[in-house]
C-alpha cells in the first residue's frame, strides 16, 4: 500500500540509490503502525500518518549511512587535538517521540487486541 515512489516526491529529491532504505522506512512505519493499533492492515486513515511517520524517520533517523550518526560536536579542543561529540540518546528520543507526534491519529484505530 505504502510506495517508494510517493515518499520520494514527498522528500523531494532522492536518489534511486535511497529506494532499499526507503521500502525500509515505509515497512518499519507500517509495522509500527500495526502493531500499536494491533491490526492486521494498514487503514486507508492512516495512510497520510504513515508516509508523515516515514517522512520524519528519513530526515532524523540517518538511516543507511555507514557512518552513523555520532552526534553534534560538543567541545573542540586544539592542543592535542580534542574533539567531544553528543551522545546518541538524542536519537534514541527521536525514535521514541516519532509514535508519541502520532497518537492521536492512531489511537482513532486501536483494538485491544488482534
Amino acid at each position: 500500500m505504502l510506495e517508494v515512489t510517493k515518499l520520494k516526491n514527498l522528500l523531494g529529491t532522492v536518489s534511486d540509490e535511497k529506494d532499499t532504505v526507503l521500502q525500509f522506512i515505509l515497512d518499519d512505519v507500517e509495522e509500527t503502525i500495526l502493531n500499536y493499533c494491533n491490526i492486521c492492515e494498514l487503514p486507508e486513515g492512516l495512510v497520510n500518518t504513515a508516509y508523515r511517520m516515514a517522512m520524519d524517520i528519513y530526515r532524523n533517523e540517518n538511516i543507511g549511512n555507514e557512518e552513523g550518526s555520532s552526534g553534534d560536536i560538543t567541545s573542540i579542543k586544539e592542543g592535542d587535538i580534542t574533539v567531544n561529540f553528543s551522545n546518541s540518546s538524542n536519537n534514541i528520543v527521536f525514535a521514541n517521540s516519532v509514535l508519541k507526534n502520532y497518537i492521536f491519529q492512531l489511537r482513532k484505530y486501536r483494538r485491544l487486541s488482534k
